[in-house]
Formats: structure tokens, sequence, C-alpha cells
């Protein structure tokens, strides 16, 4: 648009388009942030995981190296998959069927992940003879995980199957997002439980490498979560 069809437009038009603007840049300069944060998650992780402890493989004899399948599907899933479902209504340029097809597509690949890191937690749980179910963070994690499943089925009920009345769809949307954002934060909250939760059983020294490391990579899974919430609740603060 050239400075003479501004000129043109009444001033409460320009105006709006500006803010549009400017709001659809905030937007796109969060949702930055968020994959920042996100992937350096993800990097950090993988360095504890397979330089500060003995590895990934489910199929493993060694119980820990099973183990620690476990904090990275649940990551990836509920966390930086589940962040980016969230944010593609957002982000992603193109009509509104593909971008409801992308956020459900990355919340059921979450689900698959997440069946996986339970699965390894449990298998590691019968090699060492540990009880199941029995800390903080499995509570909150078990019910992250019927939650976000529960979301899941009713979402692609209400949102992807023909023959919902939009005023039903209306109606359900902002509980909808509400849960989203609600189920973000159990899980960001499951994460560091359990990141805590290791952090005492392998009795670190407080200022060993690998105690920085967990704590730095606690801090970038929070501040993922953060700037996933406000990239999607960016219409509401503005």
């Amino acid at each position: 648009m050239t400075w003479s069809s501004w000129v043109l437009l009444p001033h409460s038009s320009a105006t709006s388009c500006r803010y549009y603007s400017r709001d659809k840049m905030s937007t796109y300069a969060l949702s930055g942030l968020a994959h920042i944060f996100g992937l350096l998650a993800i990097i950090l992780l993988l360095v504890w995981l397979l330089h500060f402890r003995e590895g990934i493989e489910y199929d493993s004899e060694d119980g820990l190296r099973v183990f620690n399948v476990h904090p990275l599907m649940m990551f990836l899933g509920f966390i930086f998959l589940a962040g980016e479902a969230m944010m593609a209504f957002q982000t992603i340029p193109t009509e509104r069927k593909i971008r409801k097809f992308f956020h459900m597509a990355f919340h059921f690949i979450a689900i698959i992940l997440g069946i996986v890191g339970l699965c390894a937690v449990f298998k590691f749980h019968d090699m060492k003879n540990i009880p199941d179910v029995y800390s903080l963070h499995s509570w909150i994690g078990i019910a992250t995980f019927c939650l976000f499943g529960l979301q899941w089925f009713f979402g692609f009920i209400t949102f992807m199957l023909p023959g919902a009345p939009d005023v039903t769809r209306a109606r359900v949307r902002p509980w909808h997002i509400a849960a989203g954002r609600l189920l973000l934060f159990m899980a960001v909250c499951a994460a560091e439980t359990g990141l805590m939760e290791k952090f005492k059983i392998l009795e670190l020294k407080p200022h060993e490498k690998e105690s920085h490391l967990i704590n730095f990579t606690g801090l970038a899974i929070l501040l993922f979560g953060v700037f996933v919430d406000l990239t999607v609740g960016r219409r509401h603060i503005v």
C-alpha cells in the first residue's frame, strides 16, 4: 500500500490497519521467542540425556536408558508440539481450515509421543521394582495426559467433524482455548516437578555442571510455555 493510498483512507480505517499490522508483528515476535526457547530446551534436554546421563533407548536392558525416553517424549509431545499446535492458529499464514488441520494433527502426534513416554517410565518401574504413580510429578502428569486426551477428543468432535452447529462451536471455543492454555501449563508444571524429582534422586551437588544444566533446561521449558501463552493470548492483552 502506497503513502497516497494511506492518505485517501479514512482516519479510523488507516489507524485500524496500522494497529492490525503492529499486532501481527507482535504475535510473530512472541512466537519467535517461543520457538527459540523451545529449541533451546530440546538441545539442553538432549545434552543432558546423551552426555551426562546414560543415553536414550526404549528396548535397552539398561533401565536408565529406557527411563530417559520418558522426559524426551513427554517434552516433545505435551509441551513442544502442543505449544506448536496452539501457535499454529496465530502464525501460519493460510486459511483457517488448514490451520485447524495442523492444530489437530500436532496434538494427535503429541498424544502418540506421550503414550510412548508413559510406557517407557512404567517399563522402567517394572525393571527396577519401583511403585507407579507415587509422586506429585506423576499425579500431575497422569492428570495432564488424561485431560489432554479428552480435550483432543471433544475438540475433534466439535470443530473437525461436520454437523456441530455454529452456535455450539462459538460457545465451546472460549472454553476450548482456556483449557488448552491450562493444559500447557499443567504439562510445564509436570516437567518442572519431574526435573526437580530427578535432581533429588541423583543427589547432585548445587554447583555441578549437570545441576546448572537441569536448571537452565527447566527455565527454557518455562519460558517456552510463557511465550506460547502470550502468543495465543495476544488478542486479550492488547
